[in-house]
């Protein structure tokens, strides 16, 4: 049997001093210039020792400290590390813009609820822009269409803007993440803008007709849904609820009332008007696709 290494011995027996406790986390372990002494073997081999050691994961090298014993948070900080991907990324980053917005969605933030180091997220994503399409796009694979597209061309562009909705609704900060001037390619995303043209070419649309359509209805959903987002800071700025703020305007709206000047704003706000943001969606697209059915019933599209 081959005698085992010099490098491996010494530093199995630089090992066993930790083990025992004579050297302890952040102790300085021997420098290969008193590996060369206390050993006596070359700078080479001492130079082997600790990148064994290193390799080990038992110490860490520190400018102006030197080598020094591993402490045990930082070897489960770097286990943590290697098992965490990209997925886990995406997903921390979704918790964070649900709750707070996407302005608080940040590299440091994620690291900081995933317990790693903040250049470590670089491994898996190149920016905060490319992160932000990669979570719209999970956001909308959790809401997949259906396999097949209904004869009905209305049915099914209502199936393309309400699955829209739903997905906002739920992550209110996807509306901001798109983008009708400057999109970014998305697979899940470009699904639903494929739905909708593969609809309207079935009825003999014509290109332009059918960009236009699919943008019109796209425009529909995306600038309903900013509300949403907008609510989100607006609530998480004032501390206080949309009807919360809605009771404190009544006052001064209420004088602005009994001037007479109003008279229908005043019957309006009489009656109760119920401001239901789904009931203004449906209404909106009902408005939309009566339009666009009347249109195609005429062939006036151009």
């Amino acid at each position: 049997m081959a005698a085992e290494a010099p490098y491996l011995r010494i530093a199995a027996e630089i090992k066993a001093r930790i083990a025992r406790g004579d050297l302890r986390p952040g102790d300085r372990v021997p420098s290969t210039r008193e590996i060369t002494r206390q050993w006596g073997v070359a700078m080479a081999t001492a130079t082997k020792v600790i990148a064994a050691l290193r390799d080990d994961g038992v110490v860490d090298t520190k400018p102006g400290a030197g080598t020094v014993v591993r402490s045990a948070a930082t070897a489960r900080k770097e286990a943590k590390e290697r098992d965490f991907g990209r997925e886990a990324v995406i997903r921390a980053a979704i918790v964070i813009a649900d709750a707070e917005g996407l302005q608080a969605v940040s590299m440091r933030r994620i690291a900081m609820d995933l317990g790693v180091a903040t250049m470590s997220l670089y491994r898996h994503v190149a920016s905060k822009e490319d992160l932000v399409v990669e979570m719209a796009d999970v956001a909308f694979a959790e809401q997949p269409f259906p396999e097949r597209i209904p004869g009905d061309w209305r049915t099914a562009v209502e199936i393309a803007a309400r699955l829209m909705w739903m997905v906002c609704r739920r992550h209110p900060w996807v509306a901001e993440a798109m983008s009708m001037t400057r999109p970014r390619v998305s697979p899940n995303l470009i699904m639903y803008t494929e739905w909708v043209l593969t609809v309207l070419r079935r009825h003999g649309l014509s290109m332009h007709d059918m960009m236009y359509t699919h943008l019109s209805v796209f425009g529909h959903v995306r600038g309903l849904a900013l509300t949403l987002q907008d609510e989100t800071r607006a609530r998480q700025d004032s501390g206080i609820t949309h009807d919360e703020w809605i009771g404190s305007q009544e006052e001064e709206l209420g004088r602005l009332l009994v001037t007479g000047r109003y008279p229908t704003m005043a019957e309006i706000i009489t009656d109760e008007f119920d401001y239901d943001l789904d009931k203004v969606f449906e209404y909106g697209l009902r408005l939309l696709l009566d339009g666009v059915e009347r249109r195609l019933g005429r062939r006036e599209l151009h």
